[in-house]
């Protein structure tokens, strides 16, 4: 979803094809169970000043990564609110926990691997200028 078809499919006005301003907890938008843990996308469209933006959260499961390191074009923080793991940015491991923050560049490498015995809850936020 993206623009004002992500804002109408949420029942949320959008102006301009920008995303809505406003607060939206978890309750109150669309969970994805996928096999490794369950996604939340909070907003998905340009804004006023970035091409895209995406933020969502992700309750990954133990000893799970949503997919193998990657790289794609739009910038990306990730937050772990919850759990322990592992994030890897251009082949450097660091352990993480709650409180820990990830930044990486378009184009770089980067991935997630919950190494505790309970879910690991992180925000992502990506974008594209």
């Amino acid at each position: 979803m993206a623009g004002l078809g992500a804002a109408a499919a949420m029942g949320l006005p959008a102006t301009e094809d920008k995303l809505p301003n406003g607060t939206r907890g978890a309750d109150q938008v669309k969970v994805d169970k996928l096999p490794f843990g369950d996604q939340r996308t909070y907003y998905d469209g340009p804004t006023d000043q970035l091409h895209a933006m995406t933020a969502g959260s992700l309750l990954l499961k133990p000893g799970m990564s949503p997919h193998p390191p990657h790289r794609h074009p739009e910038e990306e923080f990730m937050v772990i609110s919850e759990g322990a793991g592992e994030i890897t940015v251009e082949g450097k491991v660091t352990q993480v926990g709650a409180g820990s923050m990830m930044y990486c560049a378009g184009g770089h490498l980067h991935g997630i691997l919950n190494t505790g015995s309970k879910p690991l809850l992180f925000y992502f936020y990506k974008w594209k200028a």
